[in-house]
């Protein structure tokens, strides 16, 4: 048998969930009679409701694994559009190498059944196909995602920038630039989301600029401030006051968002622990690792309380469409204001000015 093309192989797309389409509200409604895995995910929706029809309260979304690639792409674009969602602290790769990568009209592709019964790894290295579990990319087309961040690097003026800053310039030349319009980055550029990525070296954002920085000379170089990136995200947890995390996965995300309670209690701002938080994770409580803590351990550091908070261990494709897709269909977000955290910092920049 001779071995699939590159054409072959990058065939069928993933295809990504639609919450609008199917009412989900009947299937959560019945989780919530069982027991198990299927009555902490209803919980675990009832609580993301009750966040959205809290008045007071700022939803933080945080993203870790390859989500996007695996089709829930528009399940974030929704949320951002329908006011179901005010801030997002992610993984580079979610927002640069999958949906910023989507945005400039690539795809990824679902790996064919012959393939994923053998994964000839070599044999996709050298047609320059990337591959994450069952999913391909066209590293020829990643490359051109690494160049698009390069330019916009190239194009800024001289400084330190917080990931955040950074990504509304991404968001900023999609709207001149984009071919996909179902976008995080663009929806929340354009309405005023604010995304972070605390360790945004870590994706193709740091393989463009690593280029831009070798090419420019100290001083005229467009740098990474983490330090930025913490003090932003916690002026954000200070103005919400009450807060509310929908966490999928773990990682850096979920450690930098719930820490900043406790850097605004260190600058001297008597903010509330996080009121909800919901966890959807497939990690081991047992390994003692970050990811799988639970959110009771979270609340010993003062991070989160623990009235409204709930773990779901599924993975992200299983529990978030039903989640996300009950508190869609439950219609809380048709009564919330947009509350544009992007503008706080646009505004203090004015008046630094």
């Amino acid at each position: 048998m001779s071995s699939p093309t590159k054409k072959e192989l990058l065939a069928q797309t993933v295809e990504h969930y639609d919450i609008a389409r199917t009412n989900v509200v009947p299937v959560v409604e019945q989780m919530r009679e069982m027991a198990f895995s299927a009555r902490d995910l209803a919980r675990a929706a009832d609580i993301y409701d009750r966040m959205l029809r809290d008045r007071d309260c700022g939803v933080i979304l945080t993203l870790a694994g390859s989500l996007i690639s695996a089709g829930l792409k528009k399940v974030f674009v929704d949320m951002i559009r329908n006011r179901m969602v005010d801030a997002i602290v992610s993984t580079g790769a979610n927002i640069v190498d999958q949906d910023f990568f989507e945005a400039l009209g690539f795809r990824h592709y679902v790996a064919e059944e012959r393939l994923k019964a053998g994964m000839d790894d070599g044999m996709l290295r050298d047609l320059h196909i990337d591959r994450i579990y069952d999913t391909l990319i066209d590293e020829d087309e990643l490359r051109v995602c690494d160049e698009t961040i390069k330019q916009i690097a190239d194009s800024l003026a001289p400084g330190a920038y917080s990931s955040r800053e950074f990504i509304q310039e991404m968001g900023k030349h999609l709207v001149e630039n984009g071919k996909n319009r179902d976008s995080i980055v663009l929806a929340a550029y354009e309405h005023g989301v604010p995304i972070f990525c605390p360790a945004f070296s870590d994706c193709s954002a740091g393989l463009g600029i690593v280029v831009h920085y070798h090419e420019r000379g100290p001083g005229q170089r467009a740098v990474f401030d983490s330090m930025k990136d913490f003090y932003e995200l916690t002026q954000i947890k200070i103005q919400s006051g009450e807060s509310g995390l929908f966490m999928i996965g773990g990682g850096v995300p979920k450690n930098f968002t719930q820490d900043v309670v406790v850097a605004a209690d260190i600058l001297g701002h008597d903010a509330p622990m996080h009121k909800y938080a919901i966890q959807v994770t497939v990690a081991d409580v047992r390994d003692g690792a970050l990811s799988s803590s639970t959110l009771k351990e979270a609340s010993s550091w003062g991070k989160v309380d623990t009235l409204f908070e709930q773990m779901v261990f599924s993975e992200a494709t299983l529990a978030v469409p039903l989640i996300a897709g009950y508190a869609y269909h439950k219609g809380a977000w048709r009564d919330r204001k947009e509350r544009r955290f992007n503008e706080i910092f646009a505004e203090a920049a004015q008046v630094a000015d």
